[in-house]
């Protein structure tokens, strides 16, 4: 693929509220061996988040399916790119879902690579991975968090029909900062998908997040929030953006954590009913506590 990313300088230094240690190596290292065996994928390494340790020592991962190498090139994404990433895996789904109910997960999240080389963009793919966990785990809840699948609804219906209890698409940042963090994607093309998914399945939860401290202002982070609530999103998630290799965008600010909890009130406020803001919020961060309560 075409360099799509500069390298940047070096990293600033975190400031105290965004350190955290890397602990429960041994929890991390038998997580890591079940998935290598099953040859699965997990956004919690590929991506670098800063959540990993802490995650796998509870017992939880995001499993990334499609294979690990994404057709797009994020400036904020360090998972590896290519545009031709081969084939799928046949067994993924059922690897999966062996890999869920080893872990004895109660929520189970499914992520992907973009996959613009596939006519149907994976969907197939995705809700089959859907359908194998359901079978494996039918009390668990299943959350998907999907690609735009360049805007095609068919595939966006087909996910759907495999019965996600939460359907979730970021839009990660606001409308302005696309050209740089999401060049291949349409910032209006995913408030679609997101309107389009609780219409189709309207007892489903639908959720999207963005990553703060790109470079946008105060004011299009509370638009972007608007414009997800307009769009019937039921839970948000806003987090700070860590710079996970040179090759990726630097961090314009680091937001201290009381703008987080003012983000949290204001979303509360739209009518949202679920709002996760804080430095170290993921998209899947204690996902599996999205329908307990308001957060």
């Amino acid at each position: 693929m075409d360099a799509l990313i500069q390298v940047t300088p070096a990293r600033p230094r975190l400031p105290a509220w965004l350190r955290k240690p890397g602990t429960h190596f041994e929890s991390v290292h038998r997580v890591k061996s079940g998935l290598r065996g099953l040859n699965l994928h997990t956004v919690c390494e590929s991506a670098r988040c800063p959540n990993m340790h802490e995650c796998f020592h509870r017992g939880t991962a995001t499993f990334m399916i499609l294979g690990n190498l994404c057709t797009r090139g994020c400036g904020f994404c360090s998972v590896p790119k290519s545009r031709h990433p081969g084939p799928l895996d046949p067994e993924e789904p059922d690897h999966v879902a062996r890999m869920a109910e080893a872990m004895q997960l109660r929520h189970v999240v499914i992520t992907s690579v973009n996959r613009d080389d596939l006519a149907d963009g994976g969907s197939e793919h995705f809700s089959m991975t859907v359908r194998a966990v359901r079978k494996a785990l039918p009390a668990a809840r299943v959350e998907v968090l999907t690609p735009d699948f360049q805007g095609d609804l068919a595939s966006v219906a087909r996910v759907l029909e495999a019965g996600p209890d939460i359907f979730n698409h970021n839009v990660e940042t606001v409308p302005r900062l696309y050209p740089r963090v999401r060049p291949q994607a349409d910032y209006r093309q995913s408030l679609d998908v997101l309107r389009f998914a609780k219409a189709h399945r309207p007892g489903a939860l639908t959720k999207s997040g963005a990553m703060l401290g790109l470079g946008e202002t105060r004011d299009e982070v509370r638009q972007l929030m608007r414009d997800l609530r307009a769009a019937d999103v039921d839970v948000v998630t806003l987090g700070q953006y860590l710079q996970p290799a040179r090759r990726n965008l630097p961090v314009a600010e680091f937001i201290p954590p009381a703008q987080f909890d003012a983000y949290r009130g204001f979303g509360l406020s739209l009518g949202f009913r679920m709002v996760f803001s804080g430095p170290f919020v993921r998209s899947s961060y204690m996902a599996e506590h999205v329908g307990d309560g308001a957060a």
